[in-house]
């Protein structure tokens, strides 16, 4: 059976859903017991009903089935409420109906109701990406517990709705971008990540935002330089994957977008590292330009032992994962105040390279995902307002800077590099991106 999404299709299958639970007492009620052949045909509406079929007016598999499951909790929770109440008042109605009867409808109507409400919540639990762990781990441990599992289910219907509501948007907006090559630059876009991460295809670094980029037309290819390493092994890495860039699709330059130390890493590459006449703009985010004096505190006033001690164990890690030559404190001391103040005396823009940035401020710390939470009382004593890593002050660098921010919650680090693919009420990191891409395609670039 087609539903509806909020209105007369939708209050049909709710009271057809209402009228099959609570047929056998409203059976005896009335004096017409359903008969024998009309039961597969109420089991066989049941289950139709339970079925739900996709709206074809949604194009994504994922958001479909999400769809369908936040449609079966709605009916599942507006037809256990109906049928608790009307089952409280049929035995209090009905002093002639004998305990068995009233025990077997309790057990009906617990039964289909599970049947109900398993189906939504499983399909919401494996396709819905905004629950995140948290919720789906309160919705587990809150299901056992009398109204407190009412007020829970009302919470994650109401973030699975926004987000259907919204991803519907964004793939509408898409689609209508995607027809029109709304991101199709003249160069192919150079995502470079920051330091602590590495490129990877099972995890991506940017989350949502490469197929976002793809969808609307945009060449998109991954910097894949080692996780830590100083910004002139990084940089010279850099180089070397622009050329290989150039050389596999002769499209002669690139547009980098870098996040955090990737900022410095490209800067170094086109200045020093012969890569000027291959890049065509550089746009950084989240980039400590200006360097980050807590780090300068801290790596001066933590022992030195101790200092050796994590950089080797993280350098022993980096390699199982692909770093050929990682260096931790070569990395971190680069990103110090100090080392950042030499680096820009040194490194000056390159002429005929477009240079603009970005940043993304926090209110306070828990506007952050762990551990970008505990880092920003740090950041913030020692430079200011911040994104949980880099303050505010760092991050400008060009013609053009750009802060995001919102009125409450705030944009973390990790939140620009839709890092915990998180729908944030006033900031579409997809948005941001695709933004970036159309101004550098409407500059020629």
């Amino acid at each position: 059976m087609q539903k509806g999404k909020g209105g007369f299709g939708f209050l049909l299958q709710a009271a057809l859903l209402a009228l099959i639970i609570n047929s056998y007492p409203l059976g005896i009620w009335m004096g017409i017991l359903p008969q024998a052949p009309v039961l597969p045909v109420l089991g066989l509406l049941f289950f139709a009903l339970n079925l739900q079929l996709p709206d074809k007016a949604i194009p994504s598999r994922r958001l479909a089935q999400l769809e369908r499951g936040v449609r079966l909790l709605r009916l599942f929770l507006i037809t256990a409420v109906a049928g608790a109440v009307f089952w409280v008042f049929w035995v209090m109605a009905c002093p002639a109906a004998t305990a068995p009867r009233a025990l077997l409808q309790l057990l009906l109507l617990i039964l289909l109701e599970g049947i109900l409400f398993w189906n939504g919540m499983i399909r919401v639990y494996l396709t819905s990406v905004q629950l995140g762990v948290r919720w789906r781990v309160l919705g587990a441990l809150c299901g056992w517990i009398p109204l407190v599992n009412l007020w829970a289910l009302s919470r994650i219907l109401r973030i699975t709705r926004r987000e259907v509501a919204f991803e519907c948007r964004r793939l509408a907006l898409e689609q209508v971008r995607a027809e029109n090559a709304a991101c199709a630059t003249r160069y192919p876009i150079l995502l470079v990540h920051g330091v602590f991460f590495r490129d990877s295809s099972l995890i991506n670094y940017w989350g949502r935002v490469p197929a976002s980029l793809k969808r609307c037309g945009a060449r998109v290819f991954y910097g894949g330089q080692q996780s830590a390493a100083s910004v002139a092994d990084s940089g010279a890495e850099i180089a070397r994957r622009i050329r290989e860039i150039v050389a596999e699709t002769g499209c002669e330059k690139v547009n980098i977008i870098a996040h955090s130390k990737g900022g410095l890493d490209c800067r170094y590459a086109i200045t020093h590292a012969g890569a000027a006449d291959m890049v065509a703009s550089l746009t950084t985010v989240c980039t400590p330009h200006r360097g980050c004096r807590y780090a300068e505190k801290l790596l001066r006033e933590i022992p030195r032992p101790v200092q050796r001690f994590i950089a080797r164990h993280y350098d022993s890690a980096a390699k199982l994962i692909g770093d050929q030559n990682p260096d931790f404190l070569a990395a971190v001391w680069d990103l110090t105040a100090g080392h950042c103040a030499a680096f820009n005396e040194t490194t000056p823009d390159a002429p005929g390279v477009y240079y603009q940035s970005a940043g993304s401020v926090m209110k306070r710390a828990w506007s952050g995902r762990f551990p970008l939470n505990l880092t920003y009382p740090l950041v913030r004593r020692y430079d200011g307002e911040n994104d949980g890593l880099v303050s505010v002050d760092a991050m400008p660098w060009g013609a053009r800077f750009v802060l995001a921010q919102t009125q409450g919650r705030g944009v973390s680090h990790g939140d620009m590099v839709d890092l915990n693919r998180e729908n944030i009420p006033g900031f579409d990191v997809r948005e941001f991106y695709q933004q970036v891409a159309q101004g550098l395609k409407a500059r020629g670039f």
